[in-house]
């Protein structure tokens, strides 16, 4: 046998391999083909468009110097920066939802004021392409001396923005910025140039979707190369100068060979949603498989039952396994935002509905929570129990956080369907329609649903010929008593219920794929499908190595976690043990002008005598509400972790 043919039967075998393998090519459908009709999304994203963008655009441009930078940099009369040196970032990121927000949402008056930005940041630009406000006002020569300086962090939010707003509005002028500033960057460092890795990762993903906007493939390739770049600092030569603990940056081992979570949550979830994004492009299973391996990580021993990442404020991430403090949990919004990119990409590279269900928790809890009822204040850091010292803010000095939940909630479109040629995925429910290009032609779809108050979703299918294809519906793992957390959090005592499927109103033939209920037929317009997920009340318990809810049960319904809040108990979260015995009763109630279904229970209360002298236990009436709507009433206390053990309650004169 010749070498070539021996390398011509080898690649045959992996390429067989690799057809079979679990790495799969699934297209999320861009929130530009969605338009969101839901009682539970429709208002928040609306919220979004007005009071939070609203909140973003009056920070930036009034209270502190975000859009002055670029103005100074214009002027070039020697003015001093001010702020933080990643600030340009926030401008940016605000610009990303507007551009989102003018798609679901339009406004000649968005338009105007995003117009108005871009041209400040393009008369930023230094005629090379460079465009970094901090050291374009301080020392523009010291550019690119230190990796941890966020240069490429501020410039990956600038092309995520300039790309949003091209498809938003078919406007070039912020993309060219872009190109402009890629080219540049890519001119300077790459294989044969300088070595430089992302001191924020940011930038990967970023040029992911350039490549994606333009079609240039140095874009991918480039975004390829920076990843490559971790984990070689004796090979290769380069230093922080800022850290001594690479890990903050998951700098330790080279992005394929990583196994364990480490550092800053953010940081690492934008590097795996841009290794993801680079999988999916390239087919390079290695990434694939490492990722895996990292989630196991990040699921099985290090994820709160919100979908929250990151207990530790000090490092703004990962401190060591099941360290999951509660009252102490750091949670960032951006990092539960993370989890949302990370999963989606999980998802579309394998087809396997796990990563929906992660992403669900987060979406509906972690991440949500960081975004007030109000629209226009914020959670920087979300924690799962407080004896009424947390508050929602107007804004932050690092302020990272509103921005990126606006640009989450303002593009969920892109989180709730999914295609291949001959299939069409519903990830998320949600009220909704868009249409679909498979290879028998194009098709309409229609959701109406509750959800997540109720678990009855009805689907009109309209394919404009009759056509063969196959539509996936996630089976929830509320639904089926999985966390997917491997022991992490388990449901006690599930009982399960019985999720049906009708089309036409009559059973028809399924199969359950990758926890996907599959229904494969020929399509004809105007047909329905009725899909009921019954939802019921859910205990949860956790690992015992999980010492902060030893004793402690969460509730559950449907993908919401609860909460017992002090503003609807007495102002008290923490005097109370929850018996296994308590059945929980379903009520409608609102919470400013949020309608939620709320969850209540007679329990034992522990209360002071009259005298003073004894404590006592007395039956009450207890309120638990979404976690996502605490802290809209002010500061009081609050539990996700509910008692049941004596030595759990708190006593409060």
């Amino acid at each position: 046998m010749t070498r070539f043919t021996f390398l011509l039967i080898a690649s045959f075998y992996f390429n067989f391999l690799f057809a079979q393998s679990s790495f799969q090519k699934i297209d999320p459908v861009s929130f530009s083909q969605v338009n969101i009709t839901d009682n539970f999304w429709k208002p928040k994203i609306d919220k979004v468009a007005t009071k939070t963008l609203a909140a973003c655009i009056y920070q930036t441009e009034i209270v502190t110097g975000r859009i002055r930078n670029f103005e100074k940099v214009a002027r070039n009369k020697g003015e001093k920066h001010e702020g933080i040196f990643y600030d340009d970032s926030d401008v940016f990121k605000a610009l990303e939802a507007m551009g989102y927000s003018l798609k679901t949402h339009p406004s000649i008056e968005m338009e105007k004021k995003c117009d108005e930005w871009i041209d400040k940041i393009a008369a930023a630009q230094q005629s090379d392409g460079y465009l970094n406000t901090f050291y374009t006002l301080n020392e523009l020569e010291k550019r690119y001396t230190d990796m941890s300086m966020h240069e490429d962090y501020n410039a990956g939010h600038m092309i995520e923005a300039g790309v949003a707003y091209f498809n938003a509005t078919g406007k070039r002028k912020l993309l060219e910025v872009c190109i402009r500033w890629a080219d540049h960057f890519d001119a300077i460092f790459g294989p044969t140039k300088r070595h430089w890795v992302t001191g924020h990762q940011e930038l990967e993903l970023a040029l992911v979707k350039l490549y994606k906007a333009t079609q240039n493939k140095k874009y991918l390739q480039l975004a390829d190369w920076l990843l490559s770049e971790r984990g070689h600092q004796n090979a290769k030569g380069y230093t922080w100068t800022d850290w001594k603990d690479t890990a903050y940056a998951q700098d330790l081992v080279p992005v394929k060979d990583q196994k364990e979570i480490t550092g800053h949550a953010v940081r690492a979830m934008y590097l795996y949603t841009g290794a993801a994004d680079v999988a999916t492009q390239t087919g390079d299973t290695a990434y694939l498989k490492a990722m895996r391996t990292v989630w196991e990580d990040v699921v099985y021993r290090n994820m709160y039952i919100t979908g929250g990442i990151g207990s530790a404020g000090s490092n703004e991430g990962f401190s060591k396994d099941y360290d999951l403090p509660n009252e102490q949990a750091y949670c960032e919004t951006c990092a539960s935002v993370g989890m949302v990119f990370w999963n989606q990409r999980m998802n579309s590279l394998t087809g396997n509905s796990s990563y929906i269900d992660v992403l669900e928790r987060s979406l509906y809890n972690g991440a949500l929570d960081g975004l007030s009822l109000s629209g226009d204040r914020f959670f920087y850091g979300n924690p799962l129990a407080s004896r009424g010292q947390h508050q929602r803010k107007e804004w932050f000095g690092t302020a990272c956080c509103p921005a990126n939940i606006a640009r989450l909630v303002a593009s969920l479109g892109n989180y709730i369907y999914a295609t291949t040629e001959k299939s069409i995925y519903v990830n998320l429910f949600v009220g909704s329609s868009t249409n679909l290009s498979l290879a028998g032609g194009n098709v309409t779809v229609k959701m109406a649903t509750n959800y997540p108050w109720d678990g009855k979703i009805n689907l009109q299918i309209d394919p404009v010929k009759k056509s063969s294809f196959s539509v996936y519906l996630r089976i929830p793992g509320w639904e089926q008593g999985k966390t997917f957390t491997n022991g992490l959090y388990e449901f006690a005592n599930f009982k399960p219920s019985n999720y049906s499927l009708k089309v036409n109103g009559a059973e028809v033939a399924t199969r359950v794929e990758s926890g996907y209920l599959v229904v494969e037929r020929e399509w004809k317009k105007g047909d329905q499908v009725l899909y009921d997920l019954p939802m019921q009340v859910n205990r949860l318990v956790s690992s015992a190595n999980l010492k902060f809810d030893n004793n402690r049960v969460a509730i559950q319904r449907g993908p919401m976690v609860y909460c017992v809040e002090g503003a609807d108990n007495d102002n008290k979260a923490w005097d109370f043990i929850l018996p296994s015995t308590v059945d929980f009763e379903l009520s409608d109630q609102t919470i400013l002008d949020e309608p939620i279904k709320a969850l209540s229970a007679i329990v034992p209360v522990m209360t002071v005598s009259a005298d003073g002298n004894s404590l006592q236990m007395e039956k009450k009436k207890i309120t638990a509400i979404p976690y996502y709507t605490w802290a809209n009433r002010g500061k009081n206390e609050m539990q996700v972790w509910l008692p049941t053990s004596i030595k759990n309650v708190k006593i409060n004169d």
